[in-house]
């Protein structure tokens, strides 16, 4: 019988922001229990430092250097309108591709792939959509950095009150309810924006009024808030259990969760380094956990190389799903990881970004890195804080890795001129980490 499928994405949560990645608060008792019954990644990595482009490789199971959109670092709220930066809806997707082979699909939560009429998630394999289009919106008004109402059903303006992960998470429990009454199975995209900026918990509302002209609350915010906003998300994936357990399908559904870059301003990444817009591994590697009671052994660990778009191939395989013929997918499946935590294979992963003309190649141990023209060699095992660069002392391998990552470079479409780093503020503007 087909699992159920839901994948649970955080916005800039960080590597260790989680009790069972060595958080330092108790914030995430869900979270935790789901990994100590299931599968914990400790090796896991996102496609992307940056929002959208992460997203586009979440969809589609492939590199997200393919598609013009995937170039903006990340798509901002002055694309709407745009005819081209957004996921094109003739591409195959996770959700389309599930749905051909059987599946009921929504996506709760944040899309930020481009705005309709020329985009959305009804016309990327989506049945249903409640969520933002865009990249992060305030938590009570729902309206984004330009300060334009950023909260829809469908294709229809949605207004709403309430605080925003409540509302995502009560609205993947009515899902559950409505969709596990079927016979047909169902995929859940459950992409919170939690715990993104502003820095609101559930008792901050009026802290709406005071960040409307400054989404990005670089005035403000504290860990203890972070921490709160964590804890909610955490509580909602614990009502979306509750609801599949009442159903009596939660042994048979799949449920991923990780984030979709590295950490901001008060995330936990230690031991890694660095955090969002880089490729140090603060930057990309995130927690990666799956729960699937019916195949997959509670408590395992793996060490697997995996990134975002893996997971994706991992649900369509899960799913019964193929591939279109005219875009094979570069994510590799996960299944057989899944079935058994000990088993691993090769799997190199490759990363570029405009932001600083960066470059990464990680394979097996060892990371090739380029920054601001740098080159960098690190042993990852033995030095996950990316301290002790090794270029000189090993300079074939660095000559290596650095055509290994040039030869797949020349796979993918060159970065278009007209690209832009998204930040949304001066980089002199942010606390130093």
């Amino acid at each position: 019988m087909k699992p159920n499928i839901i994948f649970i994405v955080a916005d800039d949560l960080g590597f260790a922001d989680l009790g069972c990645y060595g958080g330092r608060a108790p914030v995430s008792p869900v979270l935790d229990g789901l990994a100590a019954n299931g599968l914990k990644f400790t090796q896991g990595y996102s496609n992307s430092p940056v929002c959208s482009p992460t997203r586009f490789a979440l969809m589609t199971a492939r590199y997200q250097y393919r598609l013009r959109g995937a170039a903006e670092e990340p798509i901002n709220s002055k694309s709407r309108g745009s005819t081209t930066l957004g996921l094109p809806p003739e591409h195959p997707t996770l959700p389309s591709l599930l749905r051909d082979a059987g599946y009921r699909t929504a996506l709760i939560g944040k899309w930020h792939m481009g705005y309709p009429p020329s985009f959305g998630p009804l016309r990327s394999g989506y049945d249903e959509f409640f969520g933002p289009m865009s990249g992060g919106v305030d938590y009570f008004t729902h309206c984004g950095w330009t300060g334009a109402h950023d909260l829809w059903e469908g294709e229809e303006e949605k207004h709403e009150p309430g605080y925003l992960t409540d509302l995502i998470s009560r609205r993947a429990v009515d899902y559950i309810g409505r969709a596990g009454a079927g016979d047909a199975p169902f995929f859940l995209s459950l992409h919170y924006t939690a715990p993104h900026w502003p820095w609101e918990t559930r008792d901050d509302e009026a802290l709406a009024q005071e960040v409307k002209d400054n989404l990005f609350h670089l005035h403000g915010g504290n860990i203890h808030s972070y921490r709160k906003m964590i804890h909610h998300m955490d509580e909602g994936i614990g009502w979306v259990m509750q609801a599949l357990r009442a159903k009596g399908i939660a042994d048979n559904t799949l449920v991923v969760f990780t984030s979709d870059n590295g950490g901001e301003r008060f995330s936990d990444n230690w031991p890694l380094v660095g955090g969002k817009m880089d490729l140090t591994e603060g930057g990309i590697r995130v927690p990666w956990i799956a729960h699937w009671p019916a195949v997959i052994q509670a408590g395992g660990l793996s060490e697997q190389l995996c990134m975002t778009m893996d997971w994706s191939a991992t649900m369509l395989e899960a799913g019964g799903a193929k591939a279109h013929p005219d875009y094979p997918l570069d994510g590799v499946s996960l299944m057989k990881v899944l079935r058994d935590s000990s088993v691993s294979f090769d799997r190199p992963l490759h990363w570029r970004m405009n932001h600083r003309g960066q470059r990464a190649l990680r394979d097996g141990n060892w990371k090739y890195l380029r920054v601001d023209g740098n080159d960098y060699l690190f042993d990852i095992p033995a030095d996950e804080r990316e301290r002790a660069n090794l270029a000189t002392r090993q300079p074939q391998r660095l000559a290596d890795m650095r055509d290994a990552w040039q030869a797949w470079n020349a796979t993918m479409p060159p970065i278009p001129p007209d690209a832009t780093v998204s930040l949304g503020f001066s980089v002199k503007d942010m606390p130093q980490r």
